[in-house]
């Protein structure tokens, strides 16, 4: 059973949405046994948005990462932009050799540093309620890259 980190904003109405319903579809997928997402982990011993807050919530997710199998990734966030945290998540995941799975809703062209770096890609978030994390099967993006 795959451990997973979900990287993705959740700044916004239409991303937090957009996230849980990531969230639904992990939960009910059965080769999932665990996953962590750093939306519902913002609770810290600091007060929110200090400096102190930051280092808490940074060790945190990076431990989080590391621990993970696999990272399941949002990258739409405005326009053509993925959000930089997403991006940094991403990239430590790229440097650790974990599987990346992506989701991205809106039509968009999407950066050649996740495009290259991707496992899996789908634009349909029900599909990750059946994708087999176990398996891992793979495809490439290949819309337009920027």
């Amino acid at each position: 059973m795959a451990q997973i980190y979900v990287a993705s904003p959740f700044f916004s109405p239409e991303q937090i949405d957009r996230v849980q319903r990531v969230e639904q579809a992990l939960e009910a997928n059965p080769t999932v046994v665990d996953f962590y997402s750093p939306r519902l982990h913002q609770d810290a011993e600091h007060e929110q948005f200090t400096k102190p807050w930051a280092t808490e919530i940074y060790h945190r997710d990076m431990d989080q990462i590391a621990a993970a199998q696999i990272v399941v990734t949002v990258i739409d966030f405005e326009a053509e932009n993925v959000d930089s945290g997403t991006a940094y998540e991403l990239g430590v995941a790229t440097m650790s050799h974990k599987p990346i799975i992506v989701l991205q809703e809106k039509t968009e062209q999407v950066n050649l540093m996740i495009s290259e770096s991707l496992h899996w890609y789908t634009q349909d978030v029900n599909a990750l309620t059946t994708y087999d994390f176990q398996q891992l099967p793979s495809n490439t993006f290949t819309g337009k890259v920027l």
